[in-house]
C-alpha cells in the first residue's frame, strides 16, 4: 500500500473533535430559537398592556406548560380578570381557537401531547363568554396530537375582558406572537463516489423545507420559510439552524466553512463547527442575530434581490484554517492559542508551532508558564519536550519524517505545573496537495466553557 493510501485510511479512522472557533453562548446556542415572544404595548380598552407567550422548544416530557401573561405597560403589574381569545396555527392550519380566562393575568395551560385522537381542552368554563379556566388545583389541560411536529407556531391573541370579568372589550385588535418547536429532519444525499450519505438538520426556528448536497462543489443548501416583513422580524432575536453529517465523511470535512443567506455572504461569527456534542457526527451551526438578519435584508434590498418568503442557507467548504485555534483545560483555568507555520504540515519541512498560554477567564497571557509539549501519532509519543513561556507566548519546532504522517495529536501537559492539560489534533500530509488537511481541536471542558458564554460579537466579515 502506498504512503498516500495509508494516510487516507488512517485519516478515515480519526475522530474529529473541534472546539467552536467563533464562540456562541451554548446555553442559548443549542437552544437558540423563539421559546418566548412578547407582544409590545397595545390598547385593551383604556389600558395599555403587553402580552408574553412562553413555552418549551421541545415536548420531551409527558406534559409541558404554556404560559401567557398580560402585563400593564405603565405599572408593570399583571393585568386582572383577563379573557383572551387565542388562536393557535401551525403551517397555516388552525389547531384551535377558544376563549381563556385568568384572574391574575397569568394563563397556564398544561399540554399533554398524544400520538392520536382529537385535540381536547379540559377545564371549567365561565357563563359570560364560555371561556376556559383552571381550578385552584389544576390548570387548563390541552391534550391530543399537538406540538408533534417542529417548526414555527403562531398565536393570534385578542383581549376581550380586563379589570372585571364583565368589562367586555369590543375591539382590542388581533395581536401575534410566534414561538418555535425544535425541528429535526434527515436527508439522504449522494457523494462523489456515488455513495449514500445521511445528512441531518436541526432548526430552532422553522421547519426546513428543502435540503440538498452538491458533491461537485461541496456545498449544502438549506431552504427554510421566512417572513422578511418588519412586523415579523422585530420579534426574532436569533435564528439557529444546524447541519449534521458523519465525521467519517471526509469529502465535506474541512478546517472551516463559509456561508451565505440568499446570496449574501455571512459574518465569521455566524458559522461555527462542533465535533464534540455527538460522538460520530460533525455539526455546523448557522447562528444569525437580529442585527445580522437586518444586514442581510438591507443587502438584498440594496442589490434589488427578492424578499420572497424564504431563507436559503448555503454552506461551503473552506480550506483556510481560522488561526489561532483555541482549547481550554478541564477546569477552564487555562486556555491555549495555537497556530503553526507553514499551514500545510509536510514531512521534511520544519514546522513552527506558535502558542500562547492564557488565563482561561480573563484571556490575559500568563508569564513564566511552564509546560510539556507532546506530539502523538497512533497512540505513541513521537516527541516530548519541557519548556517555559516567559511572556506567555512561545514556539516549538519539529520536523516530521516521511514515516510520521497522518493524524497527529498536539498535547500541552502539566501547564504551570498544575497537572492540567489540553490537546489539539491535525493531519500531517505526505506531500502538498495530496489530501485536504484537516485541522481540529479539542478541549475536555468545551461544553462547560460554552455554557458560560453570554454574548456574541458582531465580527468582521470573512
Amino acid at each position: 500500500m502506498t504512503l498516500k493510501k495509508i494516510l487516507l485510511v488512517n485519516t478515515k479512522k480519526l475522530f474529529f473533535i473541534l472546539l467552536i472557533a467563533c464562540i456562541f453562548p451554548i446555553g442559548n446556542a443549542f437552544g437558540h430559537g423563539i421559546g418566548t415572544d412578547t407582544i409590545s404595548s397595545f390598547n385593551a380598552g383604556e389600558k395599555l398592556i403587553s402580552v408574553s407567550v412562553e413555552m418549551p422548544m421541545s415536548f420531551e416530557n409527558e406534559s409541558e406548560l404554556i404560559t401567557i401573561t398580560a402585563t400593564e405597560s405603565q405599572t408593570k403589574d399583571n393585568a386582572k380578570n383577563v379573557t383572551f381569545l387565542i388562536g393557535l396555527f401551525h403551517e397555516n392550519e388552525m389547531i384551535f381557537r377558544n376563549y381563556f380566562f385568568t384572574e391574575d393575568g397569568i394563563l397556564t395551560i398544561k399540554v399533554t401531547p398524544t400520538d392520536s385522537g382529537d385535540i381536547q381542552i379540559i377545564g371549567e368554563k365561565d357563563d359570560l363568554l364560555g371561556a376556559w379556566h383552571g381550578t385552584t388545583s389544576e390548570p387548563i389541560q390541552l391534550t391530543g396530537p399537538i406540538f408533534k411536529d417542529g417548526g414555527l407556531y403562531n398565536f393570534e391573541i385578542e383581549v376581550r375582558t380586563i379589570d372585571e370579568p364583565t368589562n367586555i372589550i369590543e375591539d382590542s385588535g388581533v395581536n401575534y406572537a410566534d414561538v418555535s418547536v425544535i425541528s429535526t429532519q434527515s436527508f439522504e444525499e449522494i457523494d462523489l463516489n456515488g455513495e449514500q450519505i445521511t445528512f441531518g438538520t436541526r432548526s430552532y426556528f422553522d421547519k426546513v423545507s428543502d435540503f440538498s448536497y452538491n458533491a461537485d462543489t461541496k456545498t449544502v443548501t438549506i431552504d427554510m420559510p421566512f417572513d422578511w416583513s418588519e412586523k415579523k422580524m422585530s420579534h426574532i432575536p436569533v435564528i439557529h439552524v444546524e447541519t449534521h453529517f458523519p465525521k467519517e465523511f471526509l469529502e465535506f470535512s474541512t478546517p472551516s466553512y463559509s456561508g451565505s443567506v440568499n446570496g449574501i455572504e455571512l459574518f465569521k461569527s455566524s458559522i461555527s463547527v462542533d465535533d464534540y456534542s455527538v460522538e460520530d457526527e460533525r455539526i455546523v451551526h448557522f447562528v444569525l442575530l437580529q442585527d445580522h438578519i437586518r444586514y442581510i435584508k438591507n443587502e438584498l434590498k440594496r442589490n434589488n434581490l427578492p424578499l420572497d418568503g424564504d431563507m436559503q442557507f448555503v454552506l461551503s467548504t473552506s480550506e483556510k484554517p481560522a488561526f489561532p485555534l483555541e482549547a481550554y483545560t478541564k477546569s477552564e483555568d487555562f486556555k491555549v492559542n495555537l497556530s503553526w507555520d507553514p499551514v500545510l504540515i509536510e514531512p521534511g519541512v520544519e514546522t513552527n508551532f506558535i502558542f500562547t498560554i492564557r488565563d482561561g477567564r480573563t484571556n490575559d497571557p500568563l508569564r513564566n508558564s511552564d509546560y510539556t509539549f507532546v506530539l502523538i501519532q497512533n497512540g505513541k509519543e513521537i516527541h516530548r519536550v519541557n519548556g517555559l513561556a516567559q511572556v506567555g507566548g512561545e514556539f516549538e519546532k519539529f520536523t516530521f519524517s516521511e514515516e510520521q504522517t497522518g493524524p497527529t495529536i498536539i498535547k500541552f501537559e502539566n501547564i504551570r505545573n498544575t497537572g492540567q492539560e489540553t490537546e489539539f489534533a491535525m493531519v500531517v500530509a505526505p506531500e502538498f496537495g495530496t489530501i485536504v488537511m484537516l485541522i481540529l481541536v479539542i478541549s475536555i471542558s468545551s461544553i462547560v466553557l460554552l455554557s458560560r458564554k453570554s454574548s456574541i460579537g458582531f465580527a468582521s466579515r470573512l
